[in-house]
């Protein structure tokens, strides 16, 4: 990651994915969101990070050319049209130390559980904007919570994107 990123995401592709966003326990059952095809949206804030920078991310985490149609040409996630699903996923924002990880440059807990909040919300917006919205889902995780993700893909198509 560049030093002076201050926001990371990564896009999966993927044929279904599934997040359970509450983890079992005796008391309660697990909690699942599913998408079908469409993409996964790993979502990461550090130090610096502001609404601004979300409305950039989401602006371009919905508009690049990364789904594949059945033609082989490229098309956004709100052209194809496909679902989406958003993880938020801090360590994105660690460093390799020796053979370890750390993570001095991640956003406090709750400045990131508000911009993970904000990134959802202009989501929702820019997929209502869409004439084919009623053929997108947005689905998320938790932020803050472990979480287990289960998916399937057409193949490793994954990209970073660092702002």
């Amino acid at each position: 990651m560049a030093t002076d990123s201050i926001g990371r995401i990564v896009i999966q592709q993927c044929l279904n994915a599934k997040l359970q966003t509450k983890l079992t326990n005796e008391q309660e059952d697990p909690v699942f969101v599913k998408i079908n095809r469409g993409i996964v949206i790993y979502v990461c804030f550090l130090k610096g990070a502001s609404e601004e920078l979300v409305y950039k991310m989401v602006t371009t985490a919905l508009s690049v050319k990364l789904c594949e149609t059945e033609d082989r040409g490229m098309v956004s996630i709100v052209d194809l049209p496909g679902d989406i699903l958003i993880v938020p996923q801090a360590c994105l924002g660690g460093r390799l130390k020796g053979k370890g990880f750390q993570y001095h440059r991640i956003i406090n807990k709750s400045e990131g559980f508000k911009l993970y909040e904000v990134f959802i919300k202009k989501c929702k917006e820019l997929v209502a904007e869409n004439e084919l919205e009623e053929k997108i889902n947005v689905k998320y995780g938790t932020y803050g919570n472990r979480q287990v993700l289960n998916m399937e893909t057409n193949g490793p198509y994954t990209h970073i994107i660092d702002f």
